[in-house]
Parts: structure tokens; sequence; C-alpha cells
């Protein structure tokens, strides 16, 4: 396509340039094109080519295996925006785009549905000893007793994080006869349908479920401790599709051995990369995976069909709605 400027045709090296540096769904790249934008898709790209070609574009779009530094981030001379395929926000200087005026765009719209129906499904699994059970008829074990499931009805479920993905958890609570409590350090005023708005100390009182919908921020790593746990006045259940720095898998174990969690739902861990592992994270890691009481996919929470799509759709209405006039 071309852009028209009166009656001189604009040159394609005039328009906006968007480098799509990791694997996203195939639909956002004729949604880009449709609104003006040159795209290149690149996401076999290396760091070494990437620090070479990023002075080329007005905008970036990654998913969540890039980390932009400040380093990369120094070498985009033209960089306007960084669109973000997901939620987090962890592998970004943010204070670097801060200081250069950089527009930051992300879609935890697009897949908070997702995330929260995964939450929710793995908590049903663990209450019910799903994983356990199948395997063991499998095998031609037929254990009702051993397999006597737990109700989330009467349960009292604390939230931690109440942004998109936190209410939209609290929202897939309703019809299950639950009490919802939720606690966030930065939101007001938002107690309603059916949520309690708590301080972090209530919640740790009343919980019998905490699930944790918070990002990666110096704040929250590593902010569930032992002692943390220990404050809590009842044995719980934990959910983690957040992040998994947030709670170590050590401190995961001794909670578990010391009662103080009587089950984890975990889709994220410390560190996802089997083969980087420390000795010590893979013995942890052998311990958590001996456990029945534990429940692990592989950071999938916000990882539907419907949700691929719908993150594209989500980010490409931010970025136009900043960035439209300028396609004209």
């Amino acid at each position: 396509g071309r852009l028209f400027w009166g009656s001189h045709v604009v040159a394609e090296s005039l328009r906006m340039k968007v480098l799509l540096v990791d694997e996203m769904h195939e639909s956002i790249l004729g949604l880009l094109q449709k609104a003006g934008f040159q795209v290149d898709y690149a996401p076999k790209i290396t760091r070494a080519e990437l620090f070479e070609q990023i002075g080329n574009f007005e905008g970036i779009l990654i998913r969540s295996k890039t980390p932009l530094d400040r380093e990369l981030l120094e070498r985009a001379s033209r960089l306007k925006f960084i669109g973000r395929a997901g939620a987090g926000l962890d592998q970004l200087d943010l204070d670097y785009l801060a200081e250069k005026g950089v527009k930051l765009f992300h879609a935890a719209k697009g897949n908070r549905d997702a995330v929260a129906e995964h939450a929710l499904g793995g908590l049903l699994a663990l209450f019910n000893h799903l994983v356990q059970a199948d395997q063991q008829v499998r095998k031609g074990v037929w254990d009702r007793e051993g397999n006597r499931g737990v109700e989330l009805m009467g349960k009292t479920v604390g939230i931690f994080g109440y942004g998109n993905m936190g209410s939209a958890f609290a929202k897939r609570l309703k019809g299950f006869g639950v009490k919802v409590l939720a606690c966030d350090k930065f939101k007001k005023g938002f107690g309603k349908n059916g949520v309690k708005e708590v301080s972090w100390k209530v919640l740790k009182r009343e919980a019998d479920v905490l699930s944790i919908h918070v990002p990666l921020t110096p704040e929250t790593r590593d902010f569930f401790s032992l002692e943390e746990l220990k404050g809590f006045a009842k044995p719980f259940w934990l959910i983690n599709t957040a992040r998994g720095e947030v709670i170590r898998m050590e401190t995961l174990n001794q909670a578990l051995d010391q009662g103080i969690l009587k089950g984890v739902v975990l889709d994220v861990l410390e560190n996802e990369k089997f083969e980087r592992f420390s000795k010590e994270q893979k013995h942890q890691f052998k311990l958590l995976s001996a456990r029945e009481n534990v429940l692990f996919t592989p950071h999938v929470a916000g990882w539907t069909a419907e949700s691929y799509q719908k993150i594209n759709e989500v980010l490409v209405k931010q970025i136009l709605r900043e960035f439209g006039n300028q396609l004209k």
C-alpha cells in the first residue's frame, strides 16, 4: 500500500515501521498492515541481530521471551512504542522507556479470561484429585476413598492483586457459593458484585484459598516468604498463575511440609528453563513434583486459542488510539 500527501506519493520508507520479534498469532500482521504500518516479522531474530536492526523501527512488538534492557533500547533511536502481547512487563526497562517518552502498550485484557478460567480449573482439579484419579483408573486402580474430594462451596477465596486477572478470576467464582476477598495495594473502592475489599492482614486471617494476580516487581519478588505464609490463620490452598519469582520452590516445599499449605496450583516457576536449573532448584523441583497435592502447568494459563488472537486485537486497538492519526 501507499500513502498520499497532496499529489505526491509518500515513499514506502516513510511509513511507520514495526518489528515483531517473537512468534505471534498471524492475525497481527494483517491488523497492523491494514492500519498502515510497514511490518517486519522476525520471530527467530537473535539478540545480536536485534542490536543491529532495532534503530530502524518506530515500534517493536514482543511476547514474553525477549528482554528489552537499557543496552538494547539505547540503540533504538527511532522508537516510539513497544507493544507487549501479554500482561507481564518484567522484561522491560520501564525507567528508560519513561525517560525517553516511549509509549508502552500491553494486552492484559486479551488473556484475562483465559487466566481466570485456568486458575479456577486448576483449583477444582486439585480439590477433586482429577489428575491422580485419572492416572489410577488408567492403571486399573479403583480407589474411591483415596480420591474423596473437597468442595469449593462455603470456602473463603482471597485474591491478591485486583487488576485484569484478579477481577476476571473473581467473576468466575460467582455461582460457587464462596466468599470472595480481594486485596490490592494500588486500588481502592473496587469492592462490589460480591467481592469484599480487604487489607492483606484481613485476607490472611480469613482465606481458605489464595490466588496470586500481581506483576513481578522488586516489591513482589520473593514476597511470599515462609514468614509471610506463616502469618495465615489457617492452612490454605495456593494458586499462582502470575510469576514464579514471587514465591520460591524452596518456600513452597517448606510450607507444604509444615502444613501451612494444603495444596498448590502452579502455572509458573521461579525458573522455567529446566536445563538452567541450579543444583538447589533441581532438588526443590524434584521434591515438589513428587507431591500429589501440587498441580503443574507450563505457563499456559493465558495461552488459549482465543487469547492468542484476542491479545493482538487489544494491542492493535491501543496502538491505533495513540498513533492512528500519524498513519492517515
